[in-house]
């Protein structure tokens, strides 16, 4: 669901390089509509709904973005990418935004000529198991099959971790989600891996998730976050203080429900900046003055996006962590609007 490996990059980057020569933002406006990339299918991350709507926690920072920059959350065409072919659908210019649980890593950054513009969930790379195998940590997994996308860095990682604990194991290559989902539960594989994150959305999804277990190790570091092309600053910057706005909009207590109340009536003045009642911040990056409003009335602050598509009190599960606010030990810290 993430990382791929560098095969054909230089393809890639010289998309990304020709691609970069138009301005995004204007494109976007002239079209009317943002294209944003996301994943074939994830439960709380990105999957259409029983109606054919596309939800979830990456899809929601899409609508923002298509928010601030178009006025309306729902002028977005979603295109549903693989793991091989999300970087150069965003080279090509097919897509506008990648908004597809990838991995920030240094490669992707410079020779592949992308732009993170943040980190949105902190990750790791995990295992899943039946848990009639028995096995209760992942170096117990000697001579496993493994089910594992292709064009991704967890084949990277999967070989680092088997040769570092000196155990075998036998790749099943998978495509997509979908397909890995359906191998393991067709006993094609031992175990699953792939982000935590994306583990715990497969499984939530099963008949009887709970014969299914995660094992305890954490084998990589996985800053999952949107991405844009090299050469454009204007839209990485719109794009960037997007996901920025809606990190500091919970920090200081903004909310979808509280928003409206609060702008124009309050006595902090990063709270007027950002909701556009102060200063000209819109105008530093080509849009009006109530871009971030938009944005955080669009699917809520993080802490509500987060919530609402993969939290606690849904069948995902998941903890903050490492996503919780800089203010609650967490590592979510957005630079200050000024």
């Amino acid at each position: 669901m993430k990382k791929t490996v560098i095969f054909g990059a230089l393809t890639v980057a010289g998309l990304a390089a020709g691609a970069a020569g138009a301005a995004t933002l204007d494109d976007v406006k002239a079209r009317g509509k943002l294209n944003c990339g996301v994943t074939t299918g994830l439960a709380g991350f990105a999957a259409p709904n029983a109606n054919g709507e596309w939800e979830g926690f990456d899809v929601a920072v899409c609508r923002a973005v298509a928010a601030a920059v178009l006025g309306d959350k729902n002028a977005v065409e979603f295109v549903p990418t693989t793991g091989k072919t999300r970087f150069t659908a965003l080279a090509s210019g097919e897509i506008d935004f990648l908004a597809r649980n990838t991995t920030w890593t240094f490669s992707r950054d410079t020779d592949l000529k992308f732009d993170f513009i943040g980190v949105n969930y902190y990750d790791g790379q995990g295992f899943m198991v039946p848990k009639a195998l028995g096995v209760s940590s992942a170096k117990d997994l000697d001579g496993a099959t493994v089910c594992i996308q292709t064009g991704t860095t967890t084949e990277l990682n999967l070989a680092d971790f088997f040769r570092k604990n000196n155990i075998s194991y036998e790749p099943v290559p998978v495509e997509t989600n979908a397909e890995g989902q359906q191998q393991y539960l067709a006993g094609a594989c031992d175990t699953y891996t792939t982000d935590a994150s994306g583990l715990a959305a497969t499984r939530a999804t099963f008949e009887t998730p709970g014969d299914h277990v995660l094992l305890p190790e954490i084998i990589s570091k996985e800053p999952l976050g949107p991405l844009v092309r090299h050469g454009d600053n204007e839209w990485g910057d719109i794009t960037r203080w997007v996901l920025n706005a809606l990190i500091a909009a919970e920090e200081l207590g903004i909310t979808s429900a509280n928003i409206e109340e609060m702008t124009g009536n309050t006595n902090n003045p990063e709270i007027a900046r950002l909701l556009g009642t102060e200063g000209t911040l819109g105008e530093m990056i080509g849009l009006d003055n109530e871009w971030a409003k938009r944005a955080i009335m669009a699917e809520g602050n993080y802490g509500e996006i987060f919530a609402k598509n993969i939290g606690e009190e849904t069948p995902i599960g998941l903890a903050r962590g490492l996503n919780a606010q800089w203010t609650d030990g967490g590592l979510l810290y957005a630079p200050p609007v000024r």
